[in-house]
This record gives structure tokens, C-alpha cells and sequence, in this order.
């Protein structure tokens, strides 16, 4: 068993990496287990939810420290800030840990990081927050609705700015305050684990016995080829994962590629491919037949192309590093299908990647939009006619979705819009997702 230091420590690493580093927390928590194999599974679930949920929750924490501390949150030392937000979380938000544990071992980590000078401070900010916490307040509704809303659900004011004009929100009217509740609130839902069926290599309600043998919780979904799983430790280690008898992916990704109906023998080229769930669906789609032509532009992410591609024997996927923004003359009009799920701001999976909302912005989204309608004024011209060129992103956002597809249209006039859908958070059980399939005429 780790000692209650230790974990703490384990703690301030991780967000350390994200807050200063700028590393996504789920990289920075595998790598953190990674160095740390000694760790149970019962230490790593209390890890992982002390890491989302400070980071999850962290607008208001610092709200809530900003109260009864002299010392305004930004101006702490960067470990000291940690420290105080992880404590905070504990003792505001989880029940299984004691207040007095959590100010205690907040304490010794800070002795131990070598602020002694500091420990006195830390204990007075997390025993008065103790004291307060049944009385904390939150900033007045009426007077800003927009910081009240941006505190409570901690979700930075710009974004909610955004989608008051994006899905006409009126804050001041019911129908439109629910609205933006529900959205933000979405964003407090756990992420479900769903899985698309390598059915090349095996059926369905096979799978779905192997899954129950290996002692994991299978529930269906609007799909016969996917399914919801809850029960089990670390996906990797299942001996159905480790045969490439499934791929994780969330199910909007899932339901989008389902209405693109490729057919077997369709040429299929996915230009920003990884790490391969959609390419992998379209491959399996084609049930062996046809070709998938998966790229992405850099090597370190055509390598979980092949890793992917590799367990999951997916033979008719090919693999390629290129640049997406560069046109290929040897593919131009090749291709029955185009998938083009560009880079985006991501604001359609925060409740799986916490950090995206402290890391995104508003000058970052139009970057991304004009990146997207570069790309896919190249991808275009791979699609034959009457082929499908498909744009998708994992984001809710107007300007780089629907902005975007009506800027398209215009542009290419030899392209009419098939069908488009934005997901919502919930709207599925999954993430938040933008599609639009076009057809060249």
C-alpha cells in the first residue's frame, strides 16, 4: 500500500505537467502510472479522480481559495496553487476523504517540496475552507449570469459567450437558461467507454460473450457493431483488446461514419487519420474488400496508425505520413470517399479531456478554422465524381463547423451538402460532434 504522501505527490506531478506544461492530463496520468507500477488499482482510481475532478472543477476552486486567501490564486508558486486546488477538491467535493486527512497530507507534500516557510499558510487557507465550506458562495446570477454560470460549472466565460450566440442561448429567458444548463451540465456526466467490433474477425454477440468471460459489463447501443462497457480495470490489458477484436471510440464518431454507408470495394482515404478509429471503421465497413488510405503528418502519429492497424490485422488499411494541407496529384478524384475529421478545438470532448477548456481560445478556434478550410480545399479534389467528401470535428463551435461547411459550399460549387448533424454532449451518450457529408456532382 503507497502512503497518502506518495499519492499526493503522484497528484501534484500530474497537474503540474498539465497547469505548467501544457501536457494533456491523460497523458501526463499515463505516464505518471507508467513510472509508478507499484501502484494498485484502487490508488490509481483515486488518483485519476483527484486529477479530473481538480481539473474539472477548477474555476471554481480557485473561486473558492480566492476567498480566504491574502495571496490572489494566479500570484501562488505554481506548486503551492496545486497543492491548495487538489486539497480544495478533496475537501469540497469527495466524501471518502476526511477534510482533516486532506490538509494534513496537503501540509507534509508542501514540507516535503520544500515550502516549510509556506505550511502554515496552506493550513489556514484548507482549515478555513474546511470550516466555510457548507456556507461557500457563488457570484450573484442576476447581476452576471455569464460569471455566475462560468464559476459554478467552471467553464471559462468566453466559451459560454460563444454558445449563447452559437445556439441563440437568451440567459434572460428560461427556455434559453436551461438550455446552456443543460449544455454545461453535460460536461459533469463521466464519459462512457464504447467499443466498435472488429467484424471481420468476429461477430458481435461473440464478442460480446468474450467480453463477458473476461469479467467486464457489456451493455448494447443504437449500433449492432458497438457496444458500452463499464467493469473493468485497463481496456489495454483485455486479452479481446490485446487480439484487435475491438477498437474504443466514442459512439458520435461511431453513428457519422454509419451514415456515410461505404460500400465494399469503395477507395477510401482518411487525410487526418489518427489514431485510427474511423479509418478502422471504414476498413472493417468494407468487410476486407476496397482500400483505406490512412494518413496523418507526422511519423509519431502514423505510428499508432500501425499500431492499431497491426493488432487489429486490418489488411486492406494502408498507412502513410503526409501532410494533409499538401495536395497529392497521384490521388486526384481517386477516391469514392474523403474523411477529413480536422484538426479542432476540441470544446465537444471536455468532459473527457478536462483540460481542453484552460487550454483553448477563442483566437485558437479561428486559427483552426482557417487550418480546416485549408485542408479540405485540398481533400476536395480527391473525391471523384460523385464520391462523398466527409468533414468532422469533435467540437461545438459554429465557426469551425457550420461556418465552415457554408463557406465549402460556396467555395466549391461542384459539391452539394448531403446531410450534416451536430451532436451535443449527451445527445448520444457520447461526446460532442460535428459532421457533414458532401457529394461531388
Amino acid at each position: 500500500m503507497t502512503n497518502a504522501v506518495d499519492i499526493r505527490e503522484c497528484i501534484l506531478d500530474i497537474l503540474r505537467k498539465v497547469m505548467q506544461e501544457g501536457k494533456y492530463s491523460h497523458l501526463a496520468t499515463s505516464d505518471a502510472f507508467e513510472r509508478r507500477g507499484y501502484l494498485d488499482k484502487k490508488e490509481r482510481a483515486l488518483i485519476t479522480r483527484i486529477v479530473e475532478g481538480t481539473l474539472e472543477n477548477l474555476i471554481q476552486i480557485d473561486y473558492y481559495i480566492d476567498q480566504f486567501s491574502k495571496v490572489p490564486v494566479k500570484k501562488m508558486k505554481p506548486a503551492v496553487r496545486c497543492i491548495l486546488q487538489s486539497a480544495v477538491y478533496q475537501i469540497c467535493y469527495m466524501d471518502g476523504v476526511p477534510d482533516a486527512a486532506a490538509c494534513n497530507e496537503a501540509v507534509k507534500l508542501a514540507k516535503k517540496k520544500g515550502f516549510l516557510n509556506l505550511s502554515g499558510f496552506i493550513n489556514g487557507v484548507l482549515r478555513n475552507i474546511s470550516r466555510n465550506k457548507d456556507s461557500l458562495a457563488l457570484p450573484d446570477k442576476k447581476s452576471g449570469p455569464e460569471r455566475y454560470l462560468s464559476v459554478r460549472y467552471s467553464i471559462p466565460e468566453w466559451m459560454i459567450r460563444m454558445w449563447e450566440s452559437d445556439f441563440s442561448y437568451d440567459l434572460n429567458k428560461e427556455a434559453g437558461w436551461q438550455g446552456m444548463v443543460s449544455l454545461l451540465s453535460s460536461f459533469e456526466e463521466p464519459p462512457q467507454t464504447t467499443i466498435l467490433v472488429n467484424t471481420v474477425r468476429i461477430t458481435p454477440s461473440q464478442l460480446k460473450a468474450r467480453l463477458k468471460a473476461e469479467g467486464v459489463t457489456v451493455q448494447n447501443t443504437k449500433l449492432s457493431n458497438a457496444f458500452r462497457l463499464s467493469g473493468y480495470d485497463q481496456l489495454f490489458r483485455l486479452k479481446s483488446f490485446e487480439e484487435g477484436l475491438f477498437y474504443a471510440q466514442d459512439i458520435s464518431p461511431m453513428l457519422a461514419m454509419e451514415a456515410v454507408a461505404a460500400k465494399e470495394g469503395d477507395f477510401i482515404i482518411d487525410v487526418c487519420a489518427a489514431p485510427g478509429g474511423k479509418a478502422l471503421y471504414m476498413a472493417w465497413r468494407l468487410n476486407g474488400t476496397g482500400r483505406v488510405l490512412a494518413r496523418d503528418l507526422t511519423k509519431e502519429k502514423t505510428a499508432l496508425l500501425l499500431e492499431n492497424k497491426n493488432r487489429c490485422q486490418a489488411d486492406n488499411l494502408d498507412v502513410q505520413v503526409w501532410d494533409a494541407a499538401v495536395f497529392d496529384p497521384q490521388l486526384e478524384e481517386k477516391a469514392d470517399i474523403v474523411i477529413a475529421d480536422l484538426p479542432c478545438s476540441g470544446l465537444g470532448v471536455l468532459r473527457r479531456k478536462k483540460d481542453i477548456r484552460y487550454k483553448a481560445s477563442l483566437s485558437q478556434c479561428e486559427e483552426l478554422a482557417k487550418l480546416q478550410r485549408e485542408i479540405l480545399s485540398v481533400a476536395c479534389r480527391y473525391v471523384k465524381p460523385d464520391g462523398k467528401l466527409v468533414y468532422s470535428t469533435c467540437t461545438i463551435n459554429r465557426m469551425e463547423n457550420e461556418e465552415n461547411a457554408r463557406w465549402f459550399l460556396s467555395a466549391h460549387p461542384k459539391f452539394q451538402l448531403l446531410w450534416e448533424k451536430q451532436y451535443l454532449p449527451g445527445d448520444t451518450g457520447g461526446d460532442g460532434f460535428y459532421s457533414a457529408a458532401f457529394c461531388r456532382i
